[in-house]
């Protein structure tokens, strides 16, 4: 998904961990072009830039796509990241220029590696009435971000969390269950349905910084109350996190964890580089159409999303 802010800038991704439980409350973000599909936005923000190697978080829906105009993101580039699409109702069509075309569909991950450069497109399909879901990245390692692009696929069996719910696990290892998913970084992906007036104790790793971000309207984490769309950070050091459900409907959130992310980066528009050179590169390579980010199928060269103006100051990772 493209990361079409009406301000883009750098962003802060130095993810230092932090203790307690913060809230991150949402911005509403237009995406892809004039009739825009609105988003919310809680990473990153100014307050939380990072969950292990988690740098974005979109969260849409649900909309009727005769409100909306549905999801219409038209070819654009990514380097130095994965994109993680996980959706609860509707289906996207996804085309790259390595040549995957696959389908997104509710409780299936599709993950794409940009690596050195790729390009794809985003558009739900005729048959979608409501569009509903979450769109990740995650930031790669400066050992592997050039390696070549590279397309995964899998479709996460419901494990139960006692008689309080279920969860499927997209990416990592979580009560037992876990799933093939293959990330650079140790990563943990996972929707958690938590039935009305229930309560779960999860067991997590303490080496890693975990987020919560909430689908529905109530969630309790570690006694501190979720809204409708915040994001629940709580950072390295604990071994179990209890969530609770006060609603008389079921809850569903979207549970991100990882280790901290040692790395400097720069995160503008669609770029995860290291240096302000290496962003001005990107650009310059995506606007001249350059072999780095190739052509996506069905697509002309007029329908390619343009990048947006480089701010005046120079890019660098913004420290807290």
């Amino acid at each position: 998904m493209s990361n079409l802010d009406a301000e883009p800038g750098e962003i802060d991704c130095s993810g230092r961990p932090t203790t307690g439980v913060d809230v991150v409350t949402p911005r509403k973000v237009p995406l892809g072009g004039i009739r825009a599909m609105i988003v919310n936005r809680t990473l990153p923000t100014r307050d939380r830039s990072m969950i292990g190697a988690w740098c974005f978080a979109d969260h849409y829906g649900p909309d009727p796509v005769s409100d909306s105009g549905g999801m219409r993101v038209y070819p654009h580039p990514h380097t130095g990241l994965q994109t993680v699409s996980w959706l609860f109702e509707g289906e996207i069509e996804h085309r790259d220029s390595a040549g995957v075309h696959a389908m997104v569909l509710p409780g299936e991950i599709n993950l794409m590696s940009a690596g050195h450069g790729i390009s794809h497109s985003e558009m739900s399909t005729d048959a979608t009435t409501v569009l509903h879901g979450v769109q990740l990245w995650v930031a790669l390692p400066d050992a592997v971000r050039d390696d070549p692009h590279g397309f995964q696929h899998h479709a996460p069996e419901s494990a139960p969390l006692g008689d309080a719910g279920s969860v499927r696990v997209f990416i990592g290892e979580l009560v037992g269950t876990s799933s093939p998913i293959v990330t650079a970084t140790p990563l943990l992906g996972a929707e958690i349905l938590l039935e009305p007036h229930t309560e779960v104790v999860l067991p997590v790793r303490s080496d890693f910084e975990h987020g919560f971000l909430l689908d529905t309207e109530q969630l309790v984490v570690d006694d501190v109350d979720l809204a409708h769309g915040d994001l629940a950070y709580v950072g390295p050091g604990v071994s179990t996190i209890r969530l609770a459900n006060p609603s008389d409907t079921v809850a569903r959130v979207i549970l991100l964890g990882g280790t901290p992310f040692g790395e400097d980066i720069i995160m503008w528009w669609n770029f995860v580089g290291r240096t302000h050179e290496e962003i001005v590169e990107y650009r310059e390579e995506w606007e001249s159409a350059a072999t780095r980010f190739g052509t996506v199928d069905g697509w002309t060269s007029d329908d390619r999303i343009p990048a947006p103006p480089l701010p005046t100051s120079r890019l660098k990772p913004r420290k807290r």
